[in-house]
């Protein structure tokens, strides 16, 4: 079921089962922004979670994917045909995810992904939109965080809510880094959690792409997470 996390933020609770239980999020802010879809094929769908919360796809102005990975950008699928806005996402991985760049085929993720993109592409019937570090999109901030992909982006909306996709898992009420063989650079990730938590500002809603939300002093935690790294 959806889950209110503050003024105009939802959490979507699409996907199976861990470790494909996957979180979406809806941010309305007069603007209505979808963050990670999910998986092509999720249980509940997006479209009951969307209902639940009493929007549909068609409401849907622009979808920010924090990377691409298949259970965060498969689920462009379930837009098809009620969505035509723009769809964002960092640079590099806008070039990985349509085949335009290719990653090392020996690296494990890099060989998984030249497979991925074969089965689940990102469509290029969208206006998809690379970003870079500091884009400002509506009342969104991009930070470029590199490490679990090379093209990674946490949207920071300035109401004081992070969509930190991978960046960081969540473990017990406190923020992690996802484990080495899901991500291509492990000391890049640590010193994009180390960067992120000194130069964006406080936020209170921690929203991950894996994980329960920390709803309150959300900063703190990502300080806590880069400090124990």
């Amino acid at each position: 079921m959806p889950k209110r996390l503050a003024e105009g933020v939802w959490l979507l609770d699409i996907g199976l089962v861990p470790p494909f239980a996957t979180n979406g999020y809806l941010v309305d802010d007069g603007t209505v922004t979808l963050i990670d879809p999910g998986l092509p094929w999720n249980r509940p769908s997006l479209g009951s979670e969307l209902s639940d919360i009493g929007y549909e796809v068609s409401d849907i102005d622009r979808v920010f994917l924090t990377h691409y990975d298949i259970d965060h950008t498969g689920g462009l699928r379930a837009l098809d045909g009620a969505f035509d806005g723009a769809v964002y996402i960092g640079a590099d991985d806008l070039a990985l995810g349509s085949g335009e760049s290719d990653p090392k085929i020996l690296h494990h993720k890099g060989l998984f992904h030249r497979i991925a993109r074969r089965i689940y592409p990102l469509p290029d019937h969208m206006d998809i939109r690379g970003v870079a570090d500091g884009d400002e999109i509506g009342r969104f901030t991009a930070y470029h965080t590199p490490g679990h992909n090379p093209g990674h982006t946490v949207f920071v909306h300035d109401s004081g809510a992070a969509f930190l996709g991978d960046l960081t898992w969540e473990d017990d009420g406190r923020l992690t880094p996802p484990f080495w063989l899901d991500s291509y650079d492990m000391r890049a990730l640590t010193e994009s959690i180390r960067d992120l938590s000194e130069r964006v500002p406080p936020f209170e809603v921690a929203a991950m792409g894996h994980g329960t939300p920390i709803v309150r002093d959300g900063r703190r935690a990502l300080l806590e997470c880069a400090a124990r790294l």
